[in-house]
């Protein structure tokens, strides 16, 4: 099993000797220690019972943590890209997925980004000879520890989120995690966004054209539009989703 980053530190201030009331200072002469000790360890409570009031009444401080839902990200988590699906419409894996740049490890939060290109054999379909259709798929995965993530999703993958000119609204994909949205931005790539919990995962597709064939060319064929990747996109990210909890 991956393991999850170790969280590091818990919520609360510290408290030093001076933060009580002074009542670590020593007794004066004829008083009692055990006495001045008392009245420190009662100032002490009194005075945490008013900061966690004070806490309790304006909401600060008390974060529940959100549900992780058994996702691990590590160095290795790029594995979980088998995309099977998206390599049977584009034809075979031309390299084995990669972490580009790499990962983040934070006690707030994990991040890796991973990247994996496809290729269709030369002359697949309607194509001339020399010419290969190359898929670009990228997966950003993101795990949140301290917040829980859902409101900054919604606002930025939502229906609200700012759109460029060419880029299509933002599509609700049904049962996928918490809330899915697919959208293609500028009519070139295609984004499905997934909340999960605490983890939002991003998977990206785009194609181009390549040739490899002998002499110039002239007329480059159409790549195929965004929109034909979108059943394998939905289906990929499943996997991908199940591998995330369970790959070893």
């Amino acid at each position: 099993m991956i393991s999850e980053p170790e969280l590091v530190g818990e919520f609360g201030p510290e408290h030093r000797p001076e933060a009580v009331g002074g009542f670590d200072h020593r007794p004066p002469p004829g008083r009692r220690r055990g006495h001045g000790l008392l009245w420190g360890a009662a100032g002490a409570l009194t005075a945490s019972a008013i900061w966690a009031t004070t806490v309790f009444a304006y909401g600060d401080g008390i974060v529940e943590r959100p549900d992780t839902r058994g996702y691990q990200l590590s160095g290795r988590s790029c594995s979980a890209m088998q995309l099977k699906a998206l390599t049977a419409a584009a034809g075979k894996r031309e390299d084995v997925s990669t972490l580009v740049p790499g990962r983040i490890e934070h006690p707030a939060l994990d991040q890796i980004y991973c990247n994996v290109a496809l290729v269709s054999p030369e002359g697949a379909g309607t194509y001339a000879e020399g010419w290969s259709v190359h898929v670009h798929v990228g997966l950003r995965a993101e795990l949140h520890k301290e917040t829980a993530p859902g409101s900054e999703f919604e606002a930025r993958e939502g229906p609200s989120a700012l759109e460029g000119e060419d880029e299509k609204g933002a599509e609700l994909v049904p049962n996928l995690g918490d809330r899915a949205y697919l959208r293609t931005d500028f009519g070139e790539q295609s984004r499905l966004s997934v909340l999960d919990g605490a983890a939002v995962l991003t998977l990206t597709v785009s194609a181009s054209m390549t040739y490899s064939g002998p002499g110039d060319w002239e007329d480059e064929p159409e790549a195929p539009a965004p929109e034909s990747f979108h059943a394998d996109m939905i289906s990929d990210m499943r996997d991908v989703m199940e591998r995330l909890k369970t790959a070893a």
